[in-house]
């Protein structure tokens, strides 16, 4: 393995870490509507649980309606299920074989938690992201031990390693930042 390729698998990883951060907010609730939040609820299908996006066309009504529109009859009550039993605290209404899902307001203090759950998973990104920064550290070190790599070298590389960490750590701080303003705002 060589400093490059070192190099380019700690900034593959990192990115990843990114991708999951940003999934991980699109699951964080905030005041409007978007059919993402229903992504995580999965519903009976002939003895396989799938997501809800596979038995129904989920889309918007307005800002603040999802609304939910089953392929086959019978799905619609299994459906409409799924979405009270979840941990999202939605209350949908049932028209015929379309699912209404109104999104509640969200209190002062229901958005300050959300705050805390949206710092809290900007932290884990950031423990995964120096997480990997200590591994490609640990393995130039081996380079060095192994006489692959001179001091110099291996120590511009953890100079580059850590640029990297920095970078990914301040766009981490920055999607952090913009969901916890989406959150607080009424």
């Amino acid at each position: 393995m060589t400093i490059a390729d070192i190099k380019k698998t700690a900034e593959a990883k990192m990115a990843k870490s990114i991708e999951a951060l940003k999934n991980d907010l699109q699951k964080v609730r905030t005041g409007r509507a978007h059919p993402g939040i229903l992504d995580q609820v999965h519903v009976d299908y002939y003895g396989s649980m799938v997501p809800i996006s596979q038995v129904a066309n989920v889309s918007l009504l307005d800002a603040r309606t999802i609304s939910v529109q089953p392929w086959e009859k019978g799905m619609a009550g299994k459906i409409e299920k799924a979405i009270r039993e979840s941990d999202l605290g939605l209350n949908p209404s049932s028209q015929g074989d379309l699912l209404r899902v109104p999104m509640p307001a969200l209190t002062e203090e229901r958005r300050k938690e959300l705050t805390k759950v949206v710092r809290h998973e900007g932290e884990n990104a950031k423990v995964a992201v120096r997480n990997l920064r200590r591994d490609a550290n640990e393995h130039l070190k081996k380079l060095l031990k192994d006489k692959e790599i001179s001091e110099d070298d291996e120590r511009r590389a953890q100079d580059d390693v850590q640029k990297l960490t920095d970078r990914t750590v301040a766009e981490i701080d920055k999607l952090v930042q913009a969901k916890e303003a989406d959150v607080l705002a009424v």
